[in-house]
């Protein structure tokens, strides 16, 4: 997903629950604040922690010894600070959640599907979700 696709994202939610209070260029400002106060905290070496999504923190590599790929003599890489994320337990669970689901969809065992001409190729549904109780039809486009 670009920056693009997030605003366009996050403007679309807006318009949802609040009503079309905000334009997509008042939005990508939004967006670019929050990353830019994001870097700026990160390059000061503060950590940010946002509930239920994660925590963006500085962390501190060792010296260690690479080689040089074109001689193959020993080089030393010197200690740095790196941005890391560790994504908070309800975040983790929403993502392995969301991958057991995509795991167990499969090709419509249905002759006759009533999704089929929405649906392309053929005309047999390309997804059919066994994790549904009704056994809905899944598009495998994101839905």
């Amino acid at each position: 997903m670009t920056k693009a696709d997030l605003v366009e994202k996050v403007t679309a939610q807006i318009a949802r629950t609040a009503g079309p209070l905000i334009s997509k260029k008042d939005c990508a400002r939004v967006v670019d604040s929050f990353l830019d106060a994001v870097k700026a905290a990160l390059s000061e070496q503060h950590n940010i922690e946002i509930r239920g999504f994660g925590t963006f923190k500085i962390r501190q590599r060792k010296t260690r010894m690479a080689r040089n790929p074109r001689t193959g003599d020993p080089v030393e890489v010197a200690a740095r600070p790196v941005p890391v994320f560790k994504a908070q337990q309800g975040l983790r669970a929403m993502v392995a959640d969301a991958s057991e689901k995509v795991s167990l969809v499969t090709r419509c065992p249905r002759k006759t599907c009533p999704a089929a001409p929405a649906l392309s190729p053929g005309p047999r549904c390309l997804w059919y979700d066994r994790t549904s109780p009704s056994n809905r039809h899944v598009s495998g486009r994101g839905s």
